[in-house]
């Protein structure tokens, strides 16, 4: 299965990379950074369509089949580059109908990366709608932290190690 993690931080170096980074020693997969896109917001006019989402979301759709977002807990909720990205799926529904319909059947996973272990109550339940909305697999998710050393701990890497069992 072609997998990609999509990270949605405004640290592209942050914790949420560390994550992403050793995720990628224990799975094969390609990793695209938002921080990197120019991505304006959604609007019902539809007057940015010259900027990297189509041709991103286009890319994305048409060459992996697992969608593994990841994205670092921000006031209880995904990061904003993250719920702007999520908004402008919008764009398939309303305006370029050829993106909406290669939603169908894939695969979505997410990560969310906390300063703690303690999880956030409802913090995957945008994701797990948006990809029954969109016709997705929803194939799990995992909360995970960097500990005070700026390390991952032993008790996040064994979710890791789970959560990737979720992708294959």
């Amino acid at each position: 299965m072609n997998t990609i993690i999509i990270q949605g931080s405004s640290n592209p170096e942050g914790n949420t990379n560390s994550i992403i980074n050793h995720l990628k020693k224990v799975i094969t997969a390609d990793s695209i950074d938002l921080a990197h896109k120019n991505i304006l917001p959604f609007d019902y006019e539809f007057k940015n369509q010259h900027d990297d989402f189509s041709i991103t979301m286009h890319h994305i759709l048409d060459n992996y089949d697992c969608i593994i977002f990841a994205t670092p807990v921000y006031w209880y909720t995904m990061s904003g580059i993250m719920k702007n990205f999520f908004d402008r799926f919008t764009d398939g529904l309303l305006h370029d109908h050829t993106l909406s319909k290669k939603f169908k059947n894939k695969k979505m996973g997410v990560i969310a990366c906390g300063s703690s272990k303690d999880e956030i109550e409802a913090f995957f339940i945008p994701f797990q709608k948006t990809a029954q909305y969109l016709n997705m697999t929803y194939i799990g998710d995992v909360h995970l932290w960097i500990n005070t050393n700026h390390q991952i701990d032993i008790d996040a890497q064994q979710r890791i190690n789970a959560f990737c069992k979720l992708i294959h």
